[in-house]
């Protein structure tokens, strides 16, 4: 799907994910693997926050995307911070690099936007591919406890300066999806223009995760809880995985 509505608005929403302090958690998770970044790639990449954090400390990285309208947002915000950032439009499942990387980021959940299983395989194949071997694959996930009990059947709002959002949870327990409804209601001088998306995560069972990496020739080297170093429990809200090609 586009995102078209949605793009005009995630960076207001999303203020608090404090991506210097996820930037700075990758290179410390890259440092304790003994990997260097070397060309790396931001694989749904969205407006590209954690790209441009990522390339303000020294990574050589480009990004993909399948909205255009997410992309737009990334290369004006690249280009206002001085960053000459290459950004594709593709779909994670079929990517088609020019050449191999040595390192693939997947974050934010987007891994949990791929409802089918076989385009979650797909996504890892594709990865593989274009991994040079030693590359890392590093990527997280809402897990099931987070759609369960966080997200479940919950309304949020949100009222930014930019927007008024408000955000509907419907859990369907017997796949682990979560369906997401956002309405936004859009300052437009003295009135509100509303506008809405509509789209649907799953929660994977990591044994099930680990799994499909190997089927891609990706072996995993590291679980943990987000942001930290420890192993995830029955409460994490999401997890971080670290795969590796052999």
């Amino acid at each position: 799907m586009s995102y078209s509505s949605f793009a005009l608005y995630y960076d207001s929403l999303t203020q608090n994910v404090g991506y210097p302090a996820r930037a700075e958690y990758l290179i410390h998770l890259l440092d304790r693997m003994n990997h260097k970044a070397g060309l790396a790639l931001d694989l749904a990449c969205g407006t590209g926050s954690f790209t441009i954090e990522l390339a303000k400390r020294g990574i050589d990285i480009y990004g993909i995307d399948s909205s255009e309208s997410m992309l737009s947002v990334a290369k004006q915000k690249a280009a206002d911070n001085g960053l000459d950032i290459f950004f594709l439009h593709q779909q994670m499942q079929s990517i088609d690099l020019y050449g191999t990387v040595d390192t693939v980021f997947c974050m934010l959940d987007s891994i949990n936007h791929l409802t089918r299983e076989s385009d979650v395989m797909k996504t890892f194949s594709r990865v593989s591919l274009f991994l040079n071997p030693g590359g890392f694959f590093v990527f997280d996930m809402n897990t099931l406890y987070k759609h369960r009990c966080v997200l479940g059947n919950q309304t949020f709002v949100y009222d930014t300066d930019d927007v008024y959002c408000v955000w509907q949870n419907c859990f369907e327990e017997r796949n682990s999806i979560v369906g997401i409804t956002l309405d936004f209601f859009g300052r437009d001088g003295e009135v509100y223009r509303r506008s809405s998306e509509h789209f649907y995560e799953r929660a994977y069972d990591t044994e099930l995760i680990v799994s499909m990496l190997s089927k891609a020739g990706l072996e995993t080297v590291g679980l943990f809880r987000e942001l930290s170093f420890e192993k995830p429990d029955d409460q994490t809200e999401r997890i971080v995985v670290v795969a590796r090609k052999g």
